[in-house]
């Protein structure tokens, strides 16, 4: 029952919608029906602009890293909890059950899981996904960038952790197939860039 608790509890934290409170909070927008319709930071950003994009980005970062620093070592007995409890988390964010099971594409909150247990690694990834970020306009050509990267830089960096190598190939693996269509885009041509942004009028409050 331990064990299920916690792994609830990093669900649920991660399943808070918090680009969909903000905009329907501050401005009556539903990121569900403007941009790209993905409740993530980048298209709060696209919607709203940094000053709500960013503490936004920064919460969800902190939805995964809370799930493997504190509620992990709450189990010292299952030496990967900690990782469970940040695949839990990032399952929360990408399914928020709070939202009808929609979410974000889940790269902010898989950085906080993986701020946890390799920081070195994402130290790398981050510049990786910033450079490629400000060389391409294009967001998502850098999440899929970094998050490839991702396997590799953990195992040259971190080579004494208990994670093993297939969970960072998975992890790297779920993120890149939730860009499918931002794949299927940056192929076409169509795909949104960085800078681009929309002003919706907002919806009616619920």
């Amino acid at each position: 029952m331990v064990v299920i608790g916690w792994l609830l509890a990093s669900y649920l934290l991660g399943a808070i919608p918090t680009s969909y409170l903000v905009g329907r909070i501050f401005r009556g927008v539903d990121l569900r029906e403007v941009g790209s319709r993905n409740l993530g930071a980048t298209n709060l950003y696209r919607t709203l602009g940094w000053r709500y994009a960013v503490p936004v980005g920064l919460f969800d970062v902190v939805k995964g890293a809370i799930p493997v620093a504190l509620f992990g070592p709450r189990v010292p007995g299952i030496a990967l909890f900690p990782v469970f409890c940040g695949v839990a988390a990032i399952m929360g964010h990408v399914f928020s059950v709070f939202v009808k099971f929609k979410g974000g594409k889940g790269v902010a909150t898989a950085a906080g899981v993986v701020l946890g247990l390799a920081p070195l690694a994402l130290l790398v990834v981050v510049v990786v996904w910033a450079i490629v970020v400000k060389l391409s306009g294009y967001v998502s050509l850098g999440s899929v960038i970094a998050a490839s990267l991702f396997p590799l830089a953990a195992e040259l960096l971190h080579p004494s952790r208990p994670e093993p190598l297939w969970f960072d190939i998975a992890l790297a693996g779920f993120l890149v197939f939730k860009h499918r269509s931002n794949i299927q885009r940056l192929i076409n041509g169509t795909e949104n860039r960085f800078g681009n942004r929309h002003r919706p009028e907002p919806t009616a409050q619920a």
